[in-house]
């Protein structure tokens, strides 16, 4: 056994409870759990899983989500006419803002409900007139997990995974980084989740990181407190006195957590421990202000690693590049740039893309997960060719996920820095025109932005 197998094998343990029984893997299972690393695939290899994934979860859903169905009727398209590969480019897409089309109460979970594929658990209401949250509760009480994600423009996206994709999800974010880090990550580590306490809350970017605890000894959480659809609401609105209040209190609590994790880096740099820190760039940023303004920094070298997830915007006005900020991590904390990665991920896919330590390139998981680009008539266009981005997730397995994306992408055949064979997309994403910002680092900043890192 090599290295980097054994590497595998000690995550694997860790993460033993997302994997299914082998003897019940399908063939999206097989695209998922078999390769050793995502990002290293044979494109042979890779081409032969990614067809009969995507092809099994294409036929999933044609025949058991109604809406979906007569979807790809509407199209007249249904799973006979998938044969080869670039058969798969005929598969109907939903545009993302369709998640974002939804009514409230009681009509909010029928709503859920029909864009569920399969058979729903028995869900329980107790209210008449149901808040978002009641209905988001009831669906996880009955063992399913729905979560979110929204713009800047208040309308939330929300996806239903049962409890499989879910796992798969959480299992792909923990493979996905740690297999492109190697050799770094040990169990025997400490970190810092820099996003909201996964109990606590229903957005997707904590929720999905609740494997981080999994991964790492010791996980101290940022944001460890309740965030509900209403608390995202008020705040990113800031309207009414209550919203003032919440800007306030979360002013309050913001230095405090920048005061935090100061403390910890401290106490782990002086005790020699490897750390990792995993979550929203802004706030470690705002971090690292902080550590400038003082005249201060950290060498923790080759000890530590940092693996942020979208919303490069730092203050309402301000923007900083991926590069930027990797030099201020080298700079501040002295961690090198081949352990500062960025993942690009969304709440309707199960993919994640990470950067590959040599380029910082996007490399996709290809052998589930097809990323495609369109141009202003959503026809599909070649590599190296701006576009809005879309993709055919397999693993979305209680929901379908073929759907066109709001971000602008350029999509390359293979990383024109490092030797792993798949296609990549370049470092920067950007919205297409038209289209808001979104994700939850962006809602985090929202909601903590009360002079954060001035």
């Amino acid at each position: 056994m090599s290295d980097f197998e054994q590497y595998i094998a000690k995550l694997e343990k860790c993460i033993s409870k997302y994997i299914p029984p082998k003897n019940t893997w399908t063939p999206v299972d097989e695209a998922v759990y078999k390769p050793l690393d995502f990002y290293r695939i044979p494109l042979k290899e890779a081409e032969e899983m990614q067809l009969k994934s995507i092809k099994y979860a294409f036929n999933n859903h044609y025949e058991n989500n109604e809406f979906y169905h007569n979807f790809c009727k509407e199209h007249d398209i249904n799973p006979t006419d998938i044969k080869t590969l670039n058969d798969l480019e005929k598969i109907p897409l939903i545009p993302d803002k369709f998640f974002k089309d939804y009514p409230s109460g009681k009509d909010f979970a029928n709503w859920v409900g029909n864009i569920y594929t399969g058979e729903l658990p028995r869900i329980v209401i107790k209210n008449s007139k149901p808040s978002y949250d009641d209905v988001i509760d009831a669906f996880n009480k009955a063992g399913l997990a729905l979560t979110y994600s929204s713009g800047t423009g208040g309308r939330y996206t929300f996806i239903p995974r049962d409890k499989k994709t879910f796992y798969t999800s959480e299992y792909a974010a923990a493979k996905s980084i740690i297999s492109m880090i190697y050799p770094f990550w040990d169990y025997d580590s400490y970190g810092y989740l820099i996003m909201p306490n996964p109990k606590k809350t229903n957005v997707y970017a904590g929720k999905a990181l609740e494997v981080y605890f999994d991964v790492a000894k010791d996980v101290r959480v940022a944001i460890d407190r309740e965030i509900s659809t209403e608390l995202i609401r008020m705040t990113m609105s800031g309207r009414g006195i209550k919203g003032k209040l919440i800007r306030l209190f979360s002013k309050r609590v913001s230095n405090k957590m920048i005061d935090e994790i100061i403390n910890w880096l401290d106490q782990r740099d002086k005790a020699k421990d490897k750390i990792t820190l995993v979550g929203a760039p802004f706030i470690l940023f705002s971090v690292m202000n902080k550590l400038k303004r003082e005249g201060r920094s950290f060498n923790f070298g080759e000890r530590g690693a940092v693996a942020t997830g979208g919303g490069w915007k730092i203050q309402e006005h301000s923007r900083i590049t991926v590069n930027e900020f990797r030099k201020q991590v080298k700079e501040v904390l002295g961690i090198p740039g081949k352990y500062c990665l960025d993942i690009y991920g969304m709440v309707e896919g199960n993919g994640w893309m990470v950067h590959c330590p040599e380029g910082h390139y996007l490399h996709v998981p290809y052998s589930y997960y097809k990323p495609m680009v369109l141009d202003e008539e959503f026809k599909q266009v070649g590599y190296d060719e701006l576009g809005r981005f879309a993709f055919l997730d397999a693993a979305a397995m209680s929901y379908p996920g073929f759907i066109v994306t709001g971000d602008q992408v350029r999509l390359l055949e293979r990383c024109p820095v490092c030797e792993r064979p798949g296609p990549v997309l370049e470092p920067e994403i950007k919205r297409a025109e038209g289209e808001e910002i979104r994700g939850c680092a962006e809602e985090m900043r929202k909601m903590l932005s009360s002079d954060l890192g001035k």
